[in-house]
């Protein structure tokens, strides 16, 4: 769509999902985000999940997430994961979870590639096994099938396909398949947020399995953990020579709920305390931050924002820019066009970061 049907604004291409240009919304223009929220709630009743997230009186609390579901008997979760089953929370839990898992070569295109252990050989010797990109070594990736946000760009949407078809996994399962040759495992998805204390025991049972040797625990995540799980993610990252990756979507809070589905409270939240404690290992560094650049909606004004925000709690922490390719509910919407892009980098160089850079640029028209 090239016209805002709200303000008549042409500056900017709009997403048919959301019917509103970025001004809109941020300002808060009537309808612009009650329509963005009924289209979030369209496209999870889609999927066989709850189109609202779940506030039932006198329901029984899911902490989980910052969606602090209140299910009533029978209904599920936001994340479709957990369920009021005769008074009590079912499904996915610390011993029980749903996902895939498998060996990656590294290095690989990790988000953190540019800065990480198994990209560079940052943390050499004690974190890494190699002084430079650890060649013939894999990371294994566990994609953990649900997500606690409602992404209409969502790069990952088909997790969603057959989410309440998939077999249950044990944290053994998992642990098992780290070889002599895998010296990092990333949680990530969908998103690790609901299934945390899932996450956080697999990655336990892997360390215990394997003791004294290179396993570095990392993290892409959108930051909506409960605190306590998310500052266990920081711990055992912060021990092993790992990253926490946090996707900051957008600053605006009527922008992130209108992309999102759900505000970005918690995950500034989260991301603040753990920025406090990167200085406690510098190399490689615990925390990085990445945002997507969805043309008309994440441009240089909000990238500034996103990068002010890093930039006072440490310039140090690094900064990767991704290009968006057209999927999910924002198809018709184009690439992330290069001067976009170089615009955004500038807006976060200015901002004060000292470490950004363009990732998955080959996506760029």
């Amino acid at each position: 769509m090239d016209q805002c049907p709200l303000c008549g604004s042409r500056e900017n291409p709009v997403a048919v999902a959301l019917g509103a240009c970025s001004a809109c919304i941020k300002n808060g223009v009537k309808t612009a985000l009650s329509n963005a929220l009924e289209c979030h709630a369209r496209t999870r009743r889609e999927w066989g999940l709850p189109g609202n997230t779940p506030h039932s009186p006198g329901g029984i609390l899911c902490d989980i997430c910052s969606n602090a579901c209140r299910l009533g008997e029978g209904e599920t979760g936001a994340c479709g994961l957990r369920f009021n089953s005769g008074g009590k929370l079912v499904g996915v839990s610390e011993l029980a979870g749903k996902a895939s898992f498998y060996l990656d070569p590294l290095p690989n295109n990790c988000t953190a590639s540019r800065v990480c252990a198994g990209g560079t050989g940052a943390g050499y010797p004690d974190f890494a096994n190699s002084p430079a990109p650890e060649e013939g070594y894999n990371n294994l990736s566990v994609f953990l099938t649900a997500c606690s946000f409602d992404c209409l760009f969502c790069q990952n949407w088909t997790y969603r396909q057959g989410i309440f078809d998939l077999l249950y996994v044990q944290p053994a399962d998992i642990a098992r398949t780290v070889n002599e040759r895998t010296s990092c495992i990333c949680f990530f998805g969908g998103d690790p947020s609901p299934q945390a204390p899932f996450a956080l025991e697999t990655a336990r049972a892997a360390l215990e399995k394997n003791p004294g040797r290179i396993l570095r625990i990392c993290w892409e995540t959108n930051g909506s953990a409960d605190p306590a799980y998310f500052d266990g993610m920081v711990e055992l990252s912060l021990a092993t020579g790992g990253c926490v990756k946090v996707d900051l979507k957008a600053m605006d809070s009527n922008l992130h709920k209108a992309l999102t589905g759900t505000d970005n409270k918690r995950t500034l939240e989260n991301f603040s305390r753990a920025a406090g404690r990167f200085r406690e290992r510098p190399s490689p560094p615990l925390l990085v931050a990445s945002t997507l650049l969805v043309p008309g909606y994440i441009d240089g004004e909000e990238v500034g924002r996103i990068a002010s925000f890093i930039a006072s709690l440490d310039p140090e922490i690094p900064y990767t820019l991704l290009a968006f390719h057209p999927d999910f509910k924002m198809s018709d919407l184009p690439p992330t066009s290069r001067e976009q892009a170089q615009r955004c980098l500038a807006a976060a160089r200015e901002a004060g970061l000292k470490k950004v850079h363009l990732g998955n640029e080959r996506l760029l028209e």
